[in-house]
């Protein structure tokens, strides 16, 4: 069973893109919640929606999009349970704009949130090693497993690189996580290869 790992062009490139994407979600901001992102762009001073939505997309929109709904949403379980409180509403060419502030409740939760270390997540090889350990146990090429992961990897890694060019620091720093995360990948990648003989002899 040796056609399907690979796929033709379209997929194998399709396949990269939603790598991509994935990784860049996973590694760069999958500790970024929403609500407390929130909350830290609050503490400087009074907001609405529409300027937090913006200043969002400015400084995390490229790594981590979000629907204005999803902000707004977000704003009223903020104000629901106590964490940002309502300082006004103004009309400027269009709907009303209410102004929401941090409470102390809420600059408690952001400090405990920032100084909280992020939990270790599993990383995109536990799948990979059931794939593999799974073809093994099956009889299929485990090599084309690999094989097809390192080229993945190594796609996303020269569209990462090319987007460095020119690139300001925030963007070169969050390309950067995330290819330090894909180079531990490949090092994995290689150090299996090599053992694909020796596990398998294990799983029999």
């Amino acid at each position: 069973m040796t056609g399907g790992i690979r796929g033709p062009g379209g997929r194998v490139r399709r396949a990269r893109r939603a790598l991509l994407t994935r990784l860049a979600t996973r590694c760069l901001v999958t500790a970024m919640a929403l609500p407390q992102t929130l909350l830290g762009l609050l503490e400087p001073a009074p907001r609405h929606g529409y300027d937090l939505k913006r200043e969002y997309d400015a400084r995390f929109g490229e790594q981590r999009p979000v629907k204005s709904a999803q902000v707004y949403a977000t704003l009223g379980r903020l104000l629901r349970d106590g964490d940002i409180t309502v300082v006004g509403t103004e009309r400027v060419d269009g709907p009303d704009r209410t102004s929401y502030a941090l409470s102390a409740e809420g600059v408690t939760h952001l400090e405990r949130w920032l100084a909280e270390p992020e939990p270790s997540t599993a990383h995109l090889q536990s799948e990979v090693y059931v794939k593999v350990v799974l073809a093994l146990r099956s009889g299929r090429p485990a090599e084309q497993i690999l094989d097809a992961q390192r080229d993945a990897h190594l796609g996303v890694m020269r569209g990462l690189t090319a987007r460095k060019r020119g690139a300001d620091l925030p963007t070169t720093l969050a390309c950067d996580f995330t290819l330090f995360h894909l180079e531990a990948d490949l090092r994995w990648i290689e150090h299996t290869a090599a053992r694909l003989h020796r596990l398998a002899e294990e799983l029999s």
